[in-house]
């Protein structure tokens, strides 16, 4: 309804009652119209109307949409299922055109203005998040380690005689075959022990580039969030390393945006050294569907030279499911979920010590990780197959995530062998059990962990009390 059709409606419904929807819609029209003068998160989170609103309008602007529309080309953004058109809000063409993610396409004005605002307004919670130094950003329909791929290939044109890319170990399988899908040799650093923690070891990273040769190393890559017993990278040294020796630094942060520490370490890092790129996903940072991750940077050249690496168009859905997403909370919003997240941290890590304690277990001292947490299972190590089979009851009785971590397990990827998979060394010295508070977490989330946890580690203790009187000795004092 624009002014006109308003003034046409006075003459068959009272003009007053008229004029109060007029103002109505002004409220909504006065939101969008804020969105897009400024290209940033709303302070305050958007009704659904609202936001339906502005996506019909978005909507309406693409040629799939066009009333009379006559399309005789192989992409005319036909959909056979009324449902899909609907779960799409009838956005149907995609984002960018065949050679670049980032062009305005030409049929789709609409999805085109998607595009450019999602990117606008993710910047604007990277800024929140502590990045406030980024340049630019691009959302990529892929998970993070394709979107990693894409960095690398990237890099290959600015260096193409590099073979080699520097890794700090990390115990995930996509960080790792990321690289090899690129064509680069990863030279994994393995960490050093401090503590319970696991740490960068620097010294290894500059004995590698004076090996190898900085003109042979492709980039360094290095990881913020990550399993405890492991910590985030030590950014900010290697990043020096990086600006002093010219080679390109790309960081993997995953689940890293909803933790200030992270956050803190990359702009650190990109200010007193080098960082080209980092990467994060949509879905562990802002709850949407897994698909999506962020590309970004320091340097709004190098990102969008990045963006046109990607070939072909892309997916909207991605860019839809955050835009609609960050709309909904608001930058107020969004802001509190990361606090609750931070103090759930802090309450799951004094219950999960609790528990630990009462059978002979500890927490182990990772204060450098801000989001995941290890509780020791050294008095099952005896007993075979008891930490495996602690993993099986806990996802048996519907405890999500939380994952065991055996001793001595080797684990060969693309050629490489892991020894001590999935702990990040070769010889960390307890199994332990892993859980991370995540945005989205709950206290009632911790609350039935816990319990759930006391049942399976109460019945395990009481399977092999029999053999050994230190477990029989445990189970004793938990049920006085």
């Amino acid at each position: 309804m624009n002014g006109e059709n308003f003034c046409l409606s006075e003459k068959i419904v009272s003009s007053s009652y008229v004029r109060q929807g007029s103002q109505a819609r002004r409220g909504h029209e006065q939101l969008i119209r804020v969105l897009l003068e400024q290209g940033k998160c709303p302070e305050e989170g958007w009704s659904e109307a609202t936001i339906e609103l502005f996506l019909n309008e978005l909507a309406v602007m693409d040629s799939n949409n066009f009333l009379g529309n006559c399309g005789v080309g192989e992409r005319e953004g036909r959909v056979a299922s009324s449902l899909v058109a609907k779960r799409h809000y009838r956005l149907i063409h995609g984002i960018g055109r065949s050679g670049d993610i980032a062009a305005i396409q030409p049929k789709a004005a609409g999805s085109s203005l998607l595009n450019k605002l999602t990117n606008s307004v993710v910047l604007d919670i990277l800024k929140l998040a502590g990045v406030r130094s980024a340049a630019s950003c691009f959302v990529v329909p892929m998970a993070t380690g394709m979107s990693l791929t894409l960095c690398f290939l990237t890099l290959r044109h600015r260096r193409p005689g590099a073979r080699y890319i520097i890794w700090p170990r990390i115990d995930q399988k996509s960080c790792f075959k990321s690289m090899v899908t690129a064509g680069f040799e990863p030279v994994v650093i393995e960490n050093v022990l401090e503590g319970d923690e696991l740490r960068t070891n620097l010294e290894a990273v500059q004995r590698k580039i004076d090996e190898l040769g900085a003109e042979n190393i492709l980039c360094l890559h290095s990881t913020t969030s990550c399993f405890a017993p492991r910590i985030p990278d030590r950014l900010e040294e290697l990043a020096v390393i990086c600006a002093k020796h010219n080679i390109p630094h790309v960081v993997n942060n995953a689940y890293g945006i909803q933790s200030s520490k992270c956050m803190h370490l990359i702009q650190q890092g990109a200010r007193v050294g080098r960082i080209d790129a980092f990467v994060q996903s949509l879905d562990k940072n802002f709850m949407v569907p897994v698909g999506g991750a962020i590309i970004a940077g320091f340097d709004e050249d190098f990102v969008e030279e990045i963006s046109k690496m990607y070939p072909g168009r892309a997916s909207a859905s991605p860019s839809l499911d955050v835009l609609i997403t960050l709309l909904t909370l608001g930058a107020s919003g969004y802001r509190k979920l990361l606090s609750e997240r931070k103090e759930l941290f802090c309450h799951l890590s004094q219950e999960l010590s609790a528990l630990a304690q009462q059978y002979g277990e500890r927490l182990l001292h990772t204060p450098h990780n801000p989001i995941s947490l290890a509780m020791s299972l050294s008095s099952l190590q005896t007993h075979g197959g008891a930490i495996t089979q602690l993993g099986s009851m806990l996802f048996t009785r519907q405890v999500s995530g939380a994952r065991v971590v055996q001793m001595g397990v080797e684990q060969t990827i693309s050629g490489h062998t892991f020894r001590g998979f999935m702990s990040h060394s070769e010889s960390y010295p307890y199994p332990y059990l892993n859980a991370a508070s995540a945005i989205g977490i709950t206290c009632d989330d911790v609350a039935l962990c816990i319990k759930r946890l006391d049942k399976c580690l109460k019945s395990l203790r009481r399977e092999t009390a029999g053999t050994d009187k230190t477990f029989c000795k445990y189970v004793l004092i938990k049920e006085l």
